[in-house]
């Protein structure tokens, strides 16, 4: 079986088990959680199996939607992973193109901007289907802002915690 292969099974169970156990208790202000689970949406190969990322992200959401007793994560996952490769294209250009990006390098504008757009368009998309109402974008947008900067935060730190050490 494929390294690579091996991290993402091992990737996708830890984060799933992380934020079941840690993040979905977390509840500040009575609205601002952190949902790091989908680093393995981020950190997901640039060249892996695109149909495997979208399946694999399907399973995390539904998974994580029983755990939290809602129905907007697998569709918040879903989406996240069908925009993955624009929001790529957008941040590094012509890297993605040849596929030379590793998101867990060193910290630079590129990585910083394709994280953030990935954190802000799961929270939109994951506060919209939850509330589900117009009438409350307010309330949404408070909301994705607010957990956005939370999950930016926690996810920056996880994968410098978690980056391999140099080679030499």
């Amino acid at each position: 079986m494929n390294p690579t292969v091996i991290i993402n099974i091992l990737r996708f169970i830890a984060l799933l088990a992380v934020q079941v156990a840690v993040f979905n208790q977390l509840n500040l202000f009575g609205f601002i959680n952190a949902y790091p689970y989908i680093l393995y949406i981020i950190l997901y190969p640039a060249n892996g199996n695109k149909a495997v990322l979208l399946l694999s992200a399907f399973f995390m959401g539904v998974l994580q939607d029983q755990f939290c007793d809602t129905g907007a994560h697998a569709v918040a996952c879903v989406t996240l992973a069908y925009l993955r490769p624009a929001f790529f294209r957008f941040s590094f250009g012509v890297s993605y193109e040849y596929q030379t990006i590793k998101i867990n390098d060193r910290l630079s504008p590129e990585r910083v901007i394709f994280i953030f757009l990935s954190v802000i368009t799961h929270h939109f998309i994951l506060f919209m289907m939850e509330l589900f109402r117009f009438d409350l974008i307010l309330d949404v947008l408070l909301r994705t802002i607010v957990t956005t900067l939370f999950t930016l935060i926690i996810s920056i730190i996880t994968i410098y915690l978690i980056k391999p050490g140099k080679q030499q």
